[in-house]
């Protein structure tokens, strides 16, 4: 791609035009902080659509971009990218030929070494989200969205079993496979991802009725993922009025049908196939690595950020598929991705979603996100072939009624993608030839490989749970807390939030006509659904 203009900002009201660059009080030279774009306006990197990880060397045999990029035979399917040539491409601007992440080759040694256990111990298990609400609810300008969970920090106190808020805020639980290889613990930060549905996939005559809202739960899980049929727990149908099993009888039942509409007040509301109702929320949490004395790894209660997701507006397959032409186009013309920022509520990503985040201010309270650091998100929510709808986790929700609850790893294992055998996680590293997209985690590769750096296959199969799988040692949790804490400290999200230990290795600084492109048996096609019934 050539010839790219300097791109402009665009807001809810219109374009915003680029100030002046970063000047004073810096000089040619200077390494210029994160903090000076963002307070002169001055953009930073107007690629940061490309995420870190599609910087990774290939060799031209390991292949971690799979995982996002995908070419599905499949003509039902809403999402029409089909972008699986860019495995291993590097189909980049001119511009974003520069890998502008530069704290991926930073090494942190000596900033982690002034963080002793204790302080960071103290520090992950402070619950900065309670703070963040009471700030929103208190400001009387605050137009964007509010997302209160009662004891979100601590997940045991916060959800039932079935993973439904104890609040009553609506906001439910699932237990999710997490996504390779960003969200496995190992690799820097825990998570959950709460979901909630409207008011009226929640009533019945306007009247709150759980039995209602656990059916469309269900069916939504049944419509994104395409299933026929799915077990629940227990629902009555006589107080949903509505043969859900079509067996006839109006029963309690553990197991329901693919139909056409939901039910309850939502009843005039058409299931669509791969696609959430209009008004669908998600919140995920981005949290630090929780250790105890023993080393048992957990979800801690201080969080990194808060994600936040909106269906504002359920667009059909085909508008979708206008989006996705005219996102096609302005690449063909060698535009820069264009960014549509709505103030306070985050931005449009143009797909039918708003999205918003929060992050770590220095004294670590959660902030609303920069227009650049929100930008960042529609790397991943927007145009990439393997999503369900611009998003992620509830795809790979544990089918049916054993997903509802909050995230577990110990109650997974590793169970295969659709149409494979072999499970996930063990696949993914043999892909990738690491457990990282970036084949330096020493750790994964001491414990899962061999010392000829193939992956030790029985040692993998052999590995009791998702827990076993993915969650680091003390040491290894300590120090990347303590990773990410510089990054804290500093404020340069927009250089890179991986909590990376030392420099990157495996990692293009800038791309050139050197590097191999994959080989054509180390491309894939791939579906991030699972085989759960293989577990």
């Amino acid at each position: 791609m050539t010839g790219c203009q300097e791109p402009p900002v665009v807001t809810a009201n219109g374009t915003k035009v680029l100030s002046s660059p970063v000047t004073a009080p810096y000089s040619e030279g200077d390494d210029i902080p994160a903090t000076a774009f963002m307070a002169h306006d001055e953009v930073y990197n107007p690629e940061s659509v490309i995420p870190p990880q599609c910087y990774t060397k290939t060799d031209g045999v390991n292949n971690p971009c799979y995982a996002c990029h995908q070419s599905y035979d499949d003509k039902k399917r809403p999402n029409m990218l089909r972008d699986g040539n860019l495995q291993g491409a590097y189909e980049f601007s001119d511009l974003g030929f520069k890998n502008h992440w530069k704290n991926l080759f930073k090494d942190r040694s000596e900033l982690i070494a002034n963080i002793s256990d204790q302080d960071i111990t103290n520090w992950v298990n402070q619950d900065n989200y309670t703070p963040l609400i009471e700030k929103l609810k208190a400001d009387p300008n605050w137009k964007g969205e509010i997302t209160p969970i009662e004891n979100l920090a601590f997940p045991e106190q916060a959800f039932d079993e079935q993973g439904f808020a104890k609040d009553g805020s609506g906001w439910v639980a699932f237990n999710y496979k997490p996504f390779p290889s960003t969200f496995w613990p190992t690799n820097g930060s825990t998570g959950d991802v709460m979901i909630r549905l409207a008011d009226a996939f929640r009533e019945t005559s306007g009247r709150y009725s759980k039995d209602v809202y656990l059916a469309n739960l269900s069916l939504v899980e049944m419509a994104v993922k395409g299933l026929d049929t799915i077990t629940t727990p227990e629902i009555s149908e006589s107080q949903i009025g509505t043969d859900l099993n079509g067996d006839g009888v109006l029963s309690r039942i553990t197991k329901i049908k693919a139909r056409q509409y939901y039910v309850g007040d939502a009843n005039s509301i058409k299931l669509a196939h791969e696609l959430y109702p209009e008004n669908t929320e998600f919140l995920h949490t981005v949290r630090y690595i929780g250790v105890d004395e023993q080393g048992n790894i957990f979800n801690a209660p201080r969080m990194k950020e808060v994600r936040y997701m909106k269906k504002h507006n359920f667009k059909s397959k085909q508008s979708l598929g206008a989006a996705y032409y005219r996102e096609a186009k302005e690449k063909a013309f060698e535009n820069y991705p264009q960014t549509l920022y709505l103030g306070d509520q985050g931005i449009n990503n143009n797909f039918g979603w708003t999205l918003n985040g929060y992050i770590e201010d220095k004294e670590g309270q959660l902030r609303p996100q920069h227009e650049q650091e929100l930008a960042f998100c529609n790397g991943c929510h927007k145009t990439i072939g393997s999503t369900y709808d611009q998003t992620f986790s509830f795809a790979r929700k544990v089918e049916g009624k054993l997903g509802w609850g909050y995230i577990d790893l110990k109650a997974m294992t590793d169970v295969p993608n659709k149409g494979e055998t072999q499970g996930e996680f063990l696949t993914y590293m043999m892909r990738v030839g690491g457990g990282d997209e970036f084949r330096q985690n020493q750790e994964m590769l001491m414990r899962w490989f061999n010392s000829d750096g193939t992956v030790n296959k029985q040692k993998v199969k052999s590995a009791t749970n998702l827990y076993e799988l993915i969650t680091p040692s003390k040491e290894r949790a300590l120090a990347l807390n303590k990773a990410y804490k510089t990054i804290v400290d500093e404020q340069s999200y927009l250089f890179g939030r991986d909590a990376t230990l030392v420099e990157a290795k495996n990692v293009l600084q800038q791309v050139d006509d050197s590097q191999h492109p994959l080989e054509p048996e180390h491309r894939y096609v791939w579906d991030m659904q699972l085989e759960w019934q293989q577990e």
